[in-house]
């Protein structure tokens, strides 16, 4: 297993930088870009995301500008909107954000810094992209985690019956309510809930906005936790209703596949237990995929914080903010973000393999490959 597990470990280089090579040319290639949000931005026309460049820089940029519009300097800039700006304004601006050097130079150059964990700092926040990641981060891990954690809590249990009552009563209308669930687009139900438990026309039993409350940090540890668990309810409720179909099925089709086989039969007439041969000797064959998927479960939650959810909600975390650096071009943001958790991706899948082997030790990745 060991040998199995140094091959994946080296395999994740050339994966990783395989990803990194393909984001890093369609960004680049798309229109737009840094330089062309600030010039936007001194043109009155940028979008709202830009309008983070604020301050002293900002003031600093409208004065260079000024300086090249005063210089009556007519020489055309390949960059849209730049008429009438001092081109060696644009210049340096290249020179400031590295794009006077040629395309394989610079991924070169930012491959090298991120190998050595060095993100860089935010073109337009003016703070490290590894501050910025952490900033948002609880946000993002406690949807994720929690709704990961409910789904299987739900899921598991509510597969294993179906599976017994196979064909019942009680297996077609829960299947009826999972399937709606999953047919009801998640902030379409966050709506509801606010309208129904936020103060939207009726209840006001819910937060509307952030993780915690405004004197959080005065309250007590177990108020605290309260507080936390409150403002969440809302926001994980809603991505809660689309998650559990596809792991209710997965479980009751794993069940009714090995209830059905030999061994479950041996195991009947031997005289044990239903619970016996369910716990003792289904549980394990059937949650092999289920339990091992639990990591790329979590970090696919993590991955894909739903935007739409965290706005409505006002929760400022990872999905907001990779939308933002999106709008703005702000690459270091961008491509940090990508690698780091790219890198946690993939290590997390090569966990989820190692699971398999724990919860079944006859599993032999290194025989197959063999």
């Amino acid at each position: 297993m060991l040998a199995y597990t140094a091959r994946r470990l080296l395999l994740i280089i050339p994966t990783l930088l395989g990803i990194m090579v393909v984001n890093f040319v369609i960004v680049q290639l798309a229109p737009g870009g840094p330089i062309e949000q600030i010039i936007a931005q001194l043109q009155g026309t940028a979008v709202d995301a830009t309008a983070r460049i604020g301050g002293s820089a900002t003031g600093d940029l409208q004065g260079r500008a000024l300086q090249g519009q005063m210089s009556g300097d007519s020489t055309v800039s390949h960059y849209r909107g730049a008429r009438g700006l001092d081109p060696q304004f644009i210049k340096q601006l290249e020179q400031e954000f590295g794009f006077d050097k040629p395309l394989p130079e610079r991924f070169l150059l930012m491959m090298e810094h991120y190998v050595q964990f060095d993100f860089g700092k935010s073109y337009f926040r003016d703070q490290k992209v590894v501050d910025l990641v952490l900033e948002k981060l609880p946000v993002s891990i406690s949807l994720g985690l929690w709704t990961t954690l409910l789904i299987y809590l739900v899921s598991i249990p509510l597969g294993i019956r179906k599976a017994i009552q196979d064909g019942s009563r009680f297996d077609i209308w829960t299947s009826a309510v999972v399937i709606v669930g999953y047919a009801i687009p998640g902030f379409l139900f966050a709506v509801l809930l606010i309208v129904l438990f936020a103060g939207g026309g009726y209840l006001s039993w819910f937060p509307l906005r952030g993780l915690v409350s405004d004197d959080w940090a005065t309250l007590p540890w177990w108020q605290q936790g309260l507080d936390y668990f409150w403002h969440l309810a809302l926001p994980v409720t809603a991505l809660l209703v689309g998650g559990f179909a596809s792991l209710t099925m997965l479980t009751k089709n794993s069940f009714l596949e090995e209830i059905n086989k030999q061994y479950v039969v041996t195991a009947r007439a031997k005289g044990l237990t239903e619970s016996r041969v369910l716990y003792g000797h289904v549980f394990r064959n059937a949650m092999l995929i289920v339990i091992a998927g639990f990591p790329s479960a979590f970090i696919h939650l993590l991955f894909t914080s739903n935007l739409l959810i965290e706005v409505i909600f006002s929760l400022d975390g990872l999905g907001l903010q990779g939308y933002e650096a999106a709008i703005t071009r702000d690459y270091p943001l961008m491509f940090g973000t990508l690698f780091f958790f790219t890198l946690l991706g993939l290590v997390m899948n090569l966990i989820g393999d190692l699971m398999y082997v724990a919860v079944d030790p006859r599993i032999d990745f290194e025989a197959r490959q063999s």
